[in-house]
């Protein structure tokens, strides 16, 4: 029996091996790269799918999601630039700069022609305040995509932080150039000539974004806020007015039309406003500071003080409030408590705080 049966096991491994052997070294090397197709294009796939959902958690405003996502993205493909870049910019909108900073250099050591990539960590540096790093970034943006408006745009917003208004009125302008329908264009130019006192210039800018984008709430805020400085109170209410149509929980317009009604005598009104914007934001201390005053023109000191401290809960470095309490504080009899307030207001750099001060409490 044995003789029998080990011939045909033999037979039977040497059927098995002939099979491989008989391949071809081209054969083989075509079966080889057809595994490795087959295994590149699963990775590519899973790339492709967390990337995707990268993108609608992005949609969603899940930062942290989208974050996620694109990294398992980049596990799966370390040279997909466009998860590099979307990762970037979910965590410039989470304001993770630091980690922006970081993914937009390794995006850059893939692809350093990537104009939008430096745009990008031009943002984050700016986040970080590397204001000089920053403006590095937008010129070489700038330099391999001259006809980006968003770069000169965005140029421009640094140059206003750095309160070189000439120059942010330069990139500004350059970007109406590239998009003449630039609406946050057009406001922030107009927020420089008003920061220069040349109201007429900024009320013609705004007015104009506000023609390009007539749902954009904060531009009828700002011709609100320039009216009124021109001593233009029917013009300036009736832009705050319009700013609260579009956007019913702006608090910051009701504040500004209450200072405006306040400053013209009417304190019921200004009252109503004071109140809303609190209801709105119950951390915005300028409404409970206002509200104090208010109440200090209708001689309740008690209660103006009790407000202008609740602003101080709100926000420990706003000086209007300390201005508030120490007069009201003056009224209540205690004059030490109003000069601490009053010198806490000049140490802020007050003006009115050291001339309050100066009179009272030498």
């Amino acid at each position: 029996m044995k003789k029998t049966i080990l011939p045909l096991l033999l037979l039977c491994s040497y059927s098995v091996i002939g099979q491989t052997d008989e391949l071809t070294p081209r054969e083989i090397a075509y079966r080889d790269s057809i595994a490795l197709l087959n295994n590149t294009n699963a990775t590519i796939a899973n790339s492709q799918e967390a990337y995707n959902k990268g993108i609608a958690a992005f949609g969603k405003k899940d930062y942290s999601g989208a974050i996620k996502n694109f990294e398992s993205s980049i596990s799966y493909d370390p040279k997909f630039t466009a998860a590099y870049y979307n990762k970037g910019i979910a965590e410039n909108a989470a304001e993770k700069y630091v980690e922006a900073k970081g993914t937009f250099d390794n995006l850059l050591k893939i692809d350093p022609s990537y104009s939008k990539a430096y745009f990008q960590r031009a943002r984050a540096y700016q986040g970080l305040n590397d204001y000089l790093n920053s403006e590095k970034d937008y010129e070489k943006s700038i330099s391999i995509d001259p006809k980006n408006a968003n770069a000169y745009y965005n140029y421009g917003t640094l140059r206003f932080l750095q309160k070189d208004y000439n120059d942010a009125i330069k990139y500004f302008t350059k970007a109406i150039e590239m998009n003449k329908e630039f609406a946050f264009a057009y406001n922030d130019r107009g927020s420089c000539y008003r920061m220069m006192d040349n109201y007429p210039k900024a009320i013609a800018d705004y007015e104009e974004a506000a023609r390009k984008n007539p749902n954009l709430a904060f531009v009828l805020n700002n011709i609100g806020t320039t009216k009124k400085k021109m001593k233009d109170y029917t013009g300036s209410l009736a832009a705050f007015s319009r700013a609260i149509s579009i956007d019913p929980n702006f608090h910051l317009a009701y504040n500004n039309r209450g200072v405006t009604l306040m400053e013209q005598g009417k304190l019921a009104d200004a009252q109503k406003d004071f109140e809303k914007a609190i209801s709105i934001n119950a951390n915005y201390a300028p409404a409970y500071s206002n509200l104090a005053a208010i109440y200090f023109k209708q001689k309740n000191y008690k209660k103006s003080a009790e407000l202008s401290t609740k602003a101080l809960e709100k926000d420990p470095a706003y000086a209007e409030a300390y201005i508030n309490r120490g007069m009201a504080k003056e009224m209540l009899r205690d004059a030490n408590g109003a000069c601490e307030d009053w010198n806490k207001a000049k140490e802020m750099g007050a003006e009115i705080g050291q001339n309050l001060f100066s009179a009272n409490c030498n």
